[in-house]
């Protein structure tokens, strides 16, 4: 429960600066370079999110340790399909 708090409290300060910045970029003539960085950054992990899945929803996504397995065929020689025989491998 406290992360939790925790986490809200971040997010609703954050966006207090992000809103602050970009109030103060669109309505005073007196802004700089520090309410233009907040306001740049603020939307640029907003975006961030939409891209992102996580693993195990992803449609297509590799499952854990294949890369290992691959690794450790084609040092071994074997092919590079599950199946056997597969393309792949050190080219024999």
């Amino acid at each position: 429960m406290p992360g939790r708090i925790a986490r809200r409290g971040a997010a609703l300060g954050l966006g207090a600066v992000w809103w602050w910045a970009v109030l103060r970029l669109t309505l005073t003539s007196d802004a700089g370079v520090l309410e233009g960085a907040v306001a740049a950054s603020g939307w640029g992990l907003s975006v961030l999110p939409v891209h992102c899945v996580a693993r195990r929803r992803a449609e297509g996504a590799v499952p854990e340790g294949r890369w290992r397995w691959a690794w450790r065929e084609w040092r071994e020689g074997g092919g590079g399909d599950r199946r056997g025989g597969g393309r792949g491998g050190r080219g024999r």
